[in-house]
């Protein structure tokens, strides 16, 4: 047994009960992206986050044990992902990417955002033309060091 197996049984459990993120994020407390990540195996639950997920999902004891190991973190199989949704995510860094380091570095300095100290939020956003999907990403600004 290992980390993907227990992120395998998680999703088709998800997929036979239909249950929802959102309802799996308000049962162990954090956002459902947080929750989200932590089921596909990307983020570290604590003990007590690791029984309440066991619990909805049917865990063994062993199985809650692994999310609560580091995960060895990126999921894409391939470097230029050829799944279309998080393709376009890839597009999107691909053009803009440099504007959004632009005007980083204009207005905070030499430094990165950090995908540590970090949320994020999606939500759908009624528009007469089309929902739309609206993210938003947060992240502590870190500045390099001089030494």
């Amino acid at each position: 047994m290992n980390r993907l197996d227990v992120t395998e049984k998680i999703i088709s459990t998800k997929v036979a009960k239909g249950i929802s993120w959102a309802d799996v994020a308000k049962k162990v407390g954090q956002s459902k992206e947080w929750t989200t990540a932590l089921c596909l195996g990307q983020m570290t639950a604590s003990a007590a986050e690791a029984k309440v997920v066991g619990k909805i999902f049917g865990l063994t004891t062993e199985e809650q044990k692994w999310l609560q190991v580091v995960p060895y973190k990126g999921s894409l199989p391939t470097p230029v992902p050829t799944d279309p949704l998080i393709y376009r995510w890839y597009e999107i860094v691909s053009v803009y990417g440099t504007t959004i380091k632009e005007l980083i570095h204009e207005e905070f300095g030499d430094g990165i955002m950090s995908a540590i100290d970090f949320s994020m939020d999606i939500q759908r956003q009624a528009d007469p033309k089309g929902d739309r999907v609206n993210v938003v990403l947060s992240g502590k600004f870190l500045p390099y060091k001089q030494y």
